[in-house]
C-alpha cells in the first residue's frame, strides 16, 4: 500500500463531527468478535495504546500496479511499487484526535537511507460505515469480519472524500478489490497480508509479512 514522505495530516473526521473512538467489534458482530483470538481482540480494541510493530515484508507489484501506485501517490495513496522480499518494516498504530486509527507503515529497504512511508486512517463515516482514507482524500469503504480466526478487511467501493462530499471511483479505475487479513500466529507474532485484485488486470499488489507484538 514510491519514495513516499509523510505529509501533513488533514483530519477527515474534523469535518464530519465524528469523535467516538473506533470500535471494530460493532462491525464484526459479537459472534465473530468472540471467535477471534484474544491477541487480535487486544490489538484492535477500542482505545488501544499507540504501538509500533516490527517485522519483515515481501512486496509484489504488477506492471499495472506500478501505474496505479504512481497515480495514487498524488492523493497520498498507501501503495508502494516495490518488488522486494524480507524488507524490514515498522508499523505504527496510533489514535487521532477524532476517533480514528492511523496506520503508518515504514519500509526500510537494504541499502537505502530514507525509509519509504505510507499512511492511511480508519474512521467511522457519517453514514455509519467503516472508511479507510489517505490524507489526500482517496478512500475505500470496508467490510470487516472474522474468517477462520483471522480479522479480514475487504473493500466494497472507492471514492474521493473531502468532508461530506463523495466522488465515486469506478472499479476499473481502481487497483482492484483490496483484501487485508490479520492472522495471529501465537508467541506474540502475527501475519499481515494484503492483496488487490483488479477485475481486468488480475492481482496488482500483494504484500505479506510477520510482525512481533511488543505487548
Amino acid at each position: 500500500m514510491f519514495a513516499f514522505v509523510k505529509t501533513s495530516h488533514v483530519p477527515f473526521a474534523a469535518t464530519t463531527g465524528i469523535s467516538a473512538p473506533l470500535d471494530l467489534s460493532r462491525w464484526v458482530g459479537k459472534e465473530g468478535w468472540t471467535r477471534l483470538p484474544k491477541a487480535i481482540q487486544r490489538r484492535f480494541a477500542v482505545g488501544h495504546a499507540d504501538t509500533a510493530y516490527l517485522g519483515q515484508m515481501d512486496l509484489r507489484c504488477s506492471v499495472v500496479g506500478h501505474l496505479f501506485a504512481a497515480l495514487a501517490h498524488l492523493l497520498g495513496g498507501p501503495l508502494t511499487h516495490m518488488n522486494m522480499t524480507n524488507v524490514p518494516t515498522r508499523v505504527r498504530v496510533s489514535a487521532n484526535e477524532h476517533g480514528g486509527v492511523v496506520w503508518e507503515r515504514s519500509f526500510h529497504p537494504e541499502g537505502q537511507q530514507q525509509a519509504r512511508i505510507v499512511r492511511s486512517t480508519k474512521e467511522a463515516d457519517a453514514d455509519g460505515s467503516l472508511l479507510e482514507h489517505t490524507d489526500g482524500g482517496l478512500s475505500m469503504s470496508l467490510d470487516v469480519y472474522e474468517e477462520n480466526g483471522s480479522l479480514v478487511f475487504c473493500s466494497r467501493r472507492f471514492c474521493l472524500a473531502w468532508g461530506r462530499f463523495r466522488l465515486p471511483i469506478p472499479a476499473w479505475l481502481t487497483p482492484g478489490t483490496c483484501r487485508v487479513s490479520h492472522t495471529d500466529l501465537g508467541d506474540g507474532q502475527f501475519r499481515f497480508s494484503l492483496s488487490m485484485v483488479h477485475p481486468l488486470w488480475g492481482e496488482t499488489f500483494h504484500q505479506t509479512g510477520v510482525f512481533v507484538d511488543p505487548s
